[in-house]
């Protein structure tokens, strides 16, 4: 690879990972922001940033373990892996290129939603919420390489407290990008290129994690996810048009 698409790699990886240690999600997001843009084809951007976005989330899921309910983990855990494994033979099928207009499109609206109307929305912990939010998220981690948002959403409303919220997150973030890169490398998307950059951008993962863990107590949160919104907003227009 290229030394400028991989120092851009490393920034964002830098970047991506200390948002998600400050605010429990993102790391996908900004990096499929910009990763379709610097790696060889659309398929191998998603298998890289679900690689670092597993490896971004070992440290706080071990550290938070204790907080895990599984109980209200494992339904939306289940229906994710089986919605990711079917999206992720169809970014085989699909051209990249219509991929990514489409996350172009997934960008936009997630911008729009967390900017206007994240905070209005509440909703109940239960098992139809879970298979739905489950297979939603399933089919954007598989396609888009950003299963967070209705995975967030659900979290937020079911976590017990704030340790319960980060301990959730983590590990649905951890075994998620972990059977998705199974599922990836069975189809032929984790290439050289894929292991050589995530190799480069291990340190670059933990550097962020590390910065992320000195602000977090520092820093207004909401603050720090409006710029993140507008940044996911101005990425997706300028992928549509790209």
């Amino acid at each position: 690879m290229d030394i400028v698409p991989l120092i851009l790699i490393l920034a964002v990886s830098v970047a991506a990972s200390c948002v998600q240690r400050v605010s429990g999600f993102g790391f996908g997001i900004i990096a499929m922001a910009v990763f379709p843009h610097l790696m060889p084809s659309y398929a191998e951007a998603t298998a890289l940033s679900g690689m670092l976005g597993g490896l971004n989330a070992i440290v706080p899921a071990i550290v938070m373990r204790r907080h895990v309910e599984w109980k209200k983990l494992l339904p939306i855990m289940i229906t994710f892996l089986v919605v990711s494994f079917i999206a992720i033979r169809l970014v085989v099928i699909i051209g990249g290129s219509e991929l990514k207009h489409m996350l172009g499109g997934v960008l936009i609206a997630v911008s729009l939603y967390f900017f206007f109307v994240s905070e209005r929305i509440h909703v109940r912990p239960t098992i139809p919420l879970q298979v739905g939010m489950g297979s939603l998220s399933g089919m954007m981690g598989g396609l888009f390489a950003m299963q967070g948002p209705p995975a967030v959403i659900y979290f937020m409303a079911s976590a017990s407290d704030k340790e319960s919220y980060i301990a959730m997150t983590q590990w649905y973030f951890f075994i998620g990008n972990l059977m998705m890169t199974v599922f990836r490398a069975t189809e032929g998307i984790v290439t050289p290129v894929v292991l050589e950059s995530f190799g480069f951008a291990t340190l670059a993962v933990m550097l962020g994690t590390w910065i992320g863990s000195r602000i977090y107590d520092k820093m207004r949160i909401d603050i720090l996810r409006k710029v993140v919104y507008a940044f996911l907003a101005v990425s997706g227009v300028v992928t549509l048009l790209s």
